[in-house]
């Protein structure tokens, strides 16, 4: 069974959200604005979506979360990588590989 619109969605995001901390732990907030600025703009991950997502991850052990000092003074979450993070955003990012080069061939030859 195909997964719905909404699932589809949410992983999506869970896989934006991994590939956004892979290199360094991030804050809820510069998360959302390192998407929006790799996306240029055309991804713009709001509050209401992004910390369910972070709180989802993180009790599947994808992520792990600890409290530090932002750059502007302000104690944040660190979310970072944990192992099955990393092993999953590498499953994922092949899954999502193989799934848009499909629709681009659909695209294409349609």
């Amino acid at each position: 069974m195909a997964p719905s619109p909404a699932d589809a969605r949410q992983g999506t995001l869970d896989l934006l959200i991994l590939q956004a901390i892979a290199r360094e732990p991030m804050h809820g907030w510069g998360i959302s604005q390192r998407i929006q600025e790799l996306s240029r703009d055309v991804l713009q991950i709001n509050q209401g979506s992004l910390y369910p997502a972070l709180h989802r991850l993180e009790r599947r052990a994808l992520i792990k979360a600890e409290w530090d000092t932002s750059d502007n003074n302000r104690r944040a979450r660190y979310y970072r990588l944990t192992a099955d993070g990393r092993k999953q955003l590498a499953a994922e990012r092949a899954e999502w590989t193989r799934y848009s080069r499909a629709v681009q061939l659909v695209l294409q030859n349609g």
